[in-house]
């Protein structure tokens, strides 16, 4: 079956880098419309024309700079801090004296903290402080003395880029561990779902070939031994878990990325009565509606290999003479399907004792299963009165399963 992948990429960080390109730009308009306003206040204007020149065509043609933290290169935030630090201390030159001394905008005026901030969003709160304290020392020689408002407005850029620095480190932190969590139940669900793959094929023959050798006896009876060490060596494996296959994020730049991969389902429902068929025997008693019980082509296996594996261990626990009924019932929300045999029933208990021994049938064959398509599985069993495994799925699987995963 064809197969498709689909990218999950987080980026709380990836806003930001936006925001900072719309901010250098506005930021941009604003100080030129600054000057413009009181060109006729400057003392050498064309020094002023000159910087807004550069400012203009520096801050434009490095837009695709600050588009993320790939782009943004420690070359590139040198360049653009020394063009803010060369704004601020061109002011007293492009200027008049008495603007400068009366807390007059520098030329680069707030654009300045659109470079301090890219500083805080690449490299976190520790180059905010560089950043910013560079700013500070430049703006204090600007005015020549600390002025009262100049060590206002330092001290809340400072303040400002190294929190948003902090916040970044934070959210960072937080995407790879939101990251490995979705890794990690990723690998757990691909684990689960090998494993029962494994139970209903390779386990359940391996235990065949250790009953048949034990009762055939001579060679045959130590090919069952060794069959039933491979099945308790395959049990152990499969409970333990297998290593998964890292998932880490590919581009940190985008963010954390954990790929999913999803199989399509089959065009068209699937009637459950054409899987459940084969099952039926001499043994086996088989009770459906007369109408088709339409499902998903995926929830369909999956119900047909459940009953499968309920009915393995009918044949294995009850033995192979042992009488089995499957009941079908089609509700208009959900399908009910029944196995229930004449057995010597469970032993109160002897579930969990086998899940904890490794033996997984009903933990991952049958349970698994369903639990993965948004529906449960029940078992009643009383000992001398056989056993009564109630599936359950819900026709609308999907559904289903993202509110499971919601709660």
């Amino acid at each position: 079956m064809a197969k498709r992948e689909r990218v999950t990429r987080m980026s709380v960080e990836q806003p930001l880098w936006r925001a900072l390109t719309a901010y250098r730009v506005l930021t941009m308009l604003y100080a030129i419309g600054l000057f413009v306003t009181a060109y006729e206040e400057f003392a050498r204007p064309w020094v002023a024309i000159a910087y807004f020149a550069v400012l203009a065509v520096w801050t434009l043609a490095t837009l695709p700079r600050v588009a993320n933290a790939a782009s943004c290169t420690k070359r590139f935030l040198t360049a653009d801090l020394t063009i803010a630090l060369v704004g601020i201390l061109l002011t007293p030159v492009a200027d008049a004296h008495e603007r400068v001394q009366s807390g007059g905008p520098t030329l680069p005026s707030i654009w300045t903290a659109g470079s301090v901030l890219a500083f805080a969003v690449k490299g976190g709160w520790r180059w905010a402080a560089f950043a910013s304290t560079a700013v500070a020392i430049a703006n204090l020689v600007e005015r020549g003395a600390p002025a009262r408002d100049t060590v206002h407005n330092v001290i809340l850029v400072w303040v400002a880029s190294i929190a948003i620095g902090y916040v970044v480190e934070v959210a960072r932190a937080s995407e790879r561990t939101l990251a490995r969590a979705l890794e990690i139940e990723a690998a757990t669900r691909e684990r689960e779902r090998l494993a029962r793959d494994i139970h209903d094929s390779v386990l359940q023959v391996l235990a065949m070939v250790q009953r048949r050798g034990a009762v055939i006896g001579g060679e045959a009876a130590e090919l069952g031994r060794m069959a039933g060490e491979q099945e308790v060596a395959l049990r152990t494996l499969v409970s333990g878990g297998l290593v998964p296959v890292s998932r880490a994020s590919e581009d940190e730049a985008e963010g954390a990325v954990v790929r999913v991969v999803e199989e399509p389902d089959e065009a068209g429902p699937v009637d459950l009565r054409a899987l459940l068929a084969p099952y039926a025997s001499a043994t086996v008693n088989l009770a459906e509606p007369g109408a088709p019980v339409s499902l998903p082509p995926a929830a369909a296996r999956e119900l047909a290999a459940a009953v499968g594996a309920a009915l393995d261990n009918v044949r294995k626990h009850a033995g192979e003479d042992a009488r089995t009924w499957i009941l079908v019932e089609d509700e208009p929300d959900e399908v009910i399907v029944t196995v229930r045999d004449d057995g010597p029933g469970i032993p109160e208990g002897r579930l969990a004792q086998a899940e904890g021994e490794g033996r997984l049938g009903v933990a991952l064959s049958i349970r698994g299963r369903l639990r993965d398509l948004g529906g449960s599985a029940e078992v009643i069993s009383v000992p001398g009165q056989g056993t009564e495994v109630e599936l359950k799925v819900p026709k609308d699987a999907k559904a289903a399963r993202g509110k499971a995963e919601q709660r």
